[in-house]
């Protein structure tokens, strides 16, 4: 047994923090599913679903305020203090910017949704919904290989968001004449793109934390 196994065993279970990160998760999964929802439905119906992803882009960042508040009050935490402010901060960088693709559409009344639009949507999803995943199973420290395989999933969806985003802008400056139009989508792919920037630096996080106390 490791001097860092003896530790978590010793260490009271942790009933603050490891809730705080998956109430994070979760709304950041329904903050993405939300998204997604908007790009597929109306122009008409868009609104609500904009409204709805502010409102959640708010409580993940109240969760990473309370979280940060908690620190300051627990000497006892269940990995470093440093990787607890970072993993929050991370979550909610991923939240800042789904919420900044949706502020952008609504912003400049985007109405016709780009096949790429949605399709990096659909990886953001993805990406989020396996960010719980990796949430989940860091309670057990000593699972270090399926948070490796969970984060590798990531990194592959933050491939393929580069992918998209690439060939998505190609295509405006190849096919787009009107100036504001290719303002307007490089905006919201930017945005969309560096959400799963975002969501790959969650899962390094997640596994520099599952390496360090393996």
């Amino acid at each position: 047994m490791t001097l860092n196994s003896v530790f978590q065993f010793l260490v009271p279970k942790d009933k603050i923090f490891f809730p705080l990160f998956e109430k994070a998760s979760a709304n950041l999964i329904i903050l993405a599913t939300t998204l997604h929802e908007a790009v597929n439905a109306s122009k008409n119906e868009r609104e609500d679903y904009y409204i709805k992803i502010e409102e959640l882009e708010a409580t993940i960042e109240e969760l990473s305020h309370k979280t940060h508040l908690e620190l300051s009050r627990n000497f006892i935490t269940p990995f470093d203090r440093e990787d607890i402010h970072v993993l929050i901060k991370a979550i909610d960088n991923v939240a800042n910017n789904m919420n900044g693709a949706a502020s952008r559409m609504r912003l400049y009344q985007v109405e016709k949704i780009t096949k790429s639009i949605r399709k990096l949507t659909e990886i953001n999803l993805e990406a989020c919904e396996l960010i719980g995943v990796g949430i989940s199973q860091l309670k057990d420290l000593n699972n270090i290989k399926m948070i490796k395989e969970t984060c590798k999933k990531i990194n592959k969806l933050e491939s393929k968001a580069d992918a998209v985003f690439d060939k998505a802008v190609a295509d405006i400056f190849e096919n787009e004449t009107d100036v504001k139009n290719i303002i307007k989508y490089k905006e919201v792919l930017s945005a969309l793109e560096m959400a799963s920037d975002k969501c790959k630096s969650v899962s390094n996080i997640l596994e520099q934390i599952s390496v360090k106390h393996s």
